[in-house]
This record gives C-alpha cells, structure tokens and sequence, in this order.
C-alpha cells in the first residue's frame, strides 16, 4: 500500500467497469473509489479517478502532487490525462503541480464524447495536451495549507480557497482576503512568505441585506441561464442551460463562500448584489455566472457519471 496524505493506495490491480485496471483508494480504512492504473516508479498518464468527489477535501489535489514529484523525480518529461472526466475543475487542478501546453477550453473541448465512449466500455484515450511536472510544496498549518511555488500560489483556510487574483477569495500582499466587486469585502487572515499562519483566521462580518432569502423568479433565472451555458464547455452548454432554467436559486450570507448547492438548487452570496449591483447590473449577471458555471459543470458531471 502507498500512503499520501490521508489516502492509501494499493499498488495492486483490480478490475473496474468504468477504469478497466485501477487501483483501490482506502480512507480511513475504507475502499472509497478508485483511479487507472499508474506506474508508480515512472508515471507518464495522469489517471482517471472513478468517484472524485469521494476524496476528502485536498486529497485529490495531494495525490496529483504526489504524481508529479514522483514523474519530475524519474526524468519523465510530460503527462498526459488518461480518463473519460477532463472537467475545468481537474484542469484547474492540474496547473497547481504541471505546466499545460494547452488551455482549459482545449483540455475540456471532447468533456461529454469521451463520457459517452468510457459509458460504452470504450477507452476515451489521453488528451493531447502535455503536463510538465511542476509540484508545488504544500505547507500544513492549524486551519488548512498553502501551496507554494512562485511564492504562495494557493492557501486554503477553513475550507475556503484563496489565490493571487482569485474572487472571492483572493491573496494581497500574504494577505487572505474576501473580494466581492472591486474591493475588499473582508480580511481573513495574514499569511508569511513561506506559508505560515500569522494572524487570524478571523470571521466575516455578517450582511445585513433585503435580498436575503429572495428566490430568482423564471424569468431571471432564463437569462441568467444563456451567460453561465456561454462560459462552460460548449458541448454541455444546452444541458447547463436547461438546469439553470430549472434550479432554485436564492440569496444569502455565506460568508467566505460565492456559492453553494443546497439540495436541488444553489445559494448565491448577497454580497454580489450590495456590492457589484451599485457598478453594474451587468456586472452583477457577470458575476453570478461566473460563480455558478463551475457547480454547474461538477452537478452535470456527477448526474452523468458511471458509477
């Protein structure tokens, strides 16, 4: 068995209906998913993980990290991924322990095809895009970590995200902060150069707001629907719209979040509307696309996925 992080993974080899060859995950002493097959001494494919939402939270991003030390450390010169699931959020991922050649738009152009062929048992084969090892150092501290590569390129505190130009959750002179609009909405905490926690993390204030707990009616929700379908992967572009069509969607404090699922729906931060509404109702619907598009991309996925 190899450990990384909180995961064990076996080196030996079952069989999987959706993977084919793949090697068993355990957490905590349970099996709870699997990914393709790896040779781990020279990895040359980033795999395919069958259930990625079954990881703990920063496991899955350990686990390519821990690919890309062992690729880097073998001389292997690129990767590429090997698996029916090339969603912007594993792109995203991915550029935090390798270099791309290739965009999130290419990397995610075939998302819905190679779904369909691994449904039928078919293998979808690697995307042509090449991975240069580039793995960051992963700095535990009491409330989460940071990443750092070209300085701090990511800390999570709390289970919040926080990068150079990230929204809402941004990172300003080792500061992590919350931004909604073109200003600070709320100071979380002050980080070193080398990723330590100095000072926080404190609480977000509460909003007071009149918007909280209003419902989108259908007719926002349908042009809302054409912005968040534009800025996904063009292939699902017409099964996103439909769902954001369908979807309740309701303000509230969230307070270090943009966006959450709740059951069949979503709460959006009220902090967009007292805070970006005033620049732009333009700038709003902007906004709340861009907070949207990523949930709505994973809950497709994850309706559409082989278990």
């Amino acid at each position: 068995m190899l450990e990384i992080g909180r995961l064990r993974i076996s080196r030996e080899l079952i069989a999987h209906p959706l993977l084919g060859r793949a090697h068993v995950i355990e957490y905590e002493g349970n099996a709870i998913t699997a990914m393709s097959e790896l040779d781990w001494d020279r990895p040359t494919r980033i795999p395919a993980i069958a259930s990625p939402g079954a990881l703990p939270p920063g496991e899955g991003a350990r686990l390519l990290n821990a690919i890309a030390e062992r690729a880097r450390d073998a001389g292997v010169p690129a990767l590429r991924y090997a698996g029916p699931y090339p969603t912007p959020a594993l792109y995203r991922t991915l550029l935090r322990s390798f270099r791309a050649d290739g965009d999130e738009a290419r990397f995610t152009a075939n998302l819905f095809g190679r779904m369909r062929i691994a449904a039928f048992g078919g293998d979808p084969g690697e995307v042509p895009i090449d991975f240069t090892p580039a793995p960051h150092a992963r700095i535990d501290h009491a409330h989460g970590w940071c990443e750092l590569r070209d300085g701090i390129e990511r800390a999570v505190i709390d289970g919040t995200s926080f990068e150079p130009d990230g929204s809402p959750g941004r990172l300003v002179d080792h500061a992590a902060e919350i931004w909604f609009g073109d200003g600070c909405y709320a100071r979380i905490a002050q980080l070193s150069p080398a990723g330590e926690l100095l000072e926080g993390p404190h609480a977000p204030p509460q909003l007071s707001s009149s918007v909280i707990g209003r419902e989108f009616p259908a007719e926002l929700r349908a042009a809302l629907a054409e912005l968040v379908a534009d800025a996904v992967p063009s292939p699902i572009a017409d099964d996103v719209r439909r769902m954001v069509e369908l979807a309740s969607i309701e303000w509230a404090d969230l307070g270090t979040r943009v966006a959450i699922r709740r059951g069949g729906g979503f709460l959006l931060h009220a902090a967009i509307w007292e805070r970006i509404a005033p620049l732009s109702l333009a700038r709003v619907a902007l906004a709340i696309a861009e907070a949207l598009a990523p949930m709505m991309v994973g809950q497709w996925v994850d309706a559409n996925r082989l278990r």
